[in-house]
């Protein structure tokens, strides 16, 4: 009895539809994905083991350094421009476009408001530095920080505020943060901290 012979199909397969996908993926990622900014100084946070996750948008940063400074900064190019027009009317200082822009490029600043059009004429290297962020006052002669938390939340309410502190950060400084947030009646914040694993 003869063999029966099984006809040959050809294996090639058509990987058009399958590269349309690939790219489409592609796009959309490269289209919706928010890059993290740069932040204008280096913190070492210290550890925890909460697992509460911040939202990606609607965050207002305070930063405190290992020297004792504080940096400032908000979410959002808007937000950032409507609240430097409130800084502008409530210390009478005029500021250019030019200014306008660059201060609503920035992720977060760390200086006086009467230094502030002299920062915002720097360029983004220089502005980087630490001797050109000096650190909003927040004593309690000066307190910037207080002015900058309350414009910001009235720019937008929905704000989540979040304190990134250095892990050898020193207590007087906190202490006047949190003793800031809470002359302001903000009692609710968020300690960012490096997640570890939950001990077993």
């Amino acid at each position: 009895m003869p063999k029966v012979k099984i006809p040959r199909k050809s294996t090639l397969i058509d990987m058009t539809a399958m590269c349309d996908v690939a790219f489409l993926l592609l796009t959309f990622f490269m289209l919706t994905t928010k890059f993290k900014n740069d932040d204008p100084v280096i913190v070492d946070l210290p550890s925890s083991i909460s697992d509460i996750k911040l939202p990606d948008s609607d965050i207002m940063t305070i930063v405190m350094t290992k020297d004792g400074r504080v940096i400032f900064g908000i979410d959002g190019k808007y937000n950032r421009e409507r609240l430097l027009d409130k800084i502008s009317e409530k210390f009478n200082i005029q500021f250019t476009e030019d200014e306008k822009h660059t201060f609503s490029l920035m992720s977060s600043f760390g200086v006086p408001v009467n230094r502030l059009k002299e920062y915002l004429s720097l360029d983004p290297n220089s502005m980087q530095k630490d001797q050109n962020n000096p650190g909003i006052p927040c004593d309690s002669t000066n307190n910037e920080l207080g002015m900058w938390v309350i414009n910001g939340r009235i720019t937008n309410p929905k704000f989540r505020i979040a304190i990134r502190g250095d892990g050898k950060v020193p207590y007087p400084v906190v202490k006047r943060v949190i003793n800031t947030l809470q002359d302001k009646n903000v009692n609710k914040f968020n300690l960012v901290t490096n997640v570890e694993a939950k001990p077993q």
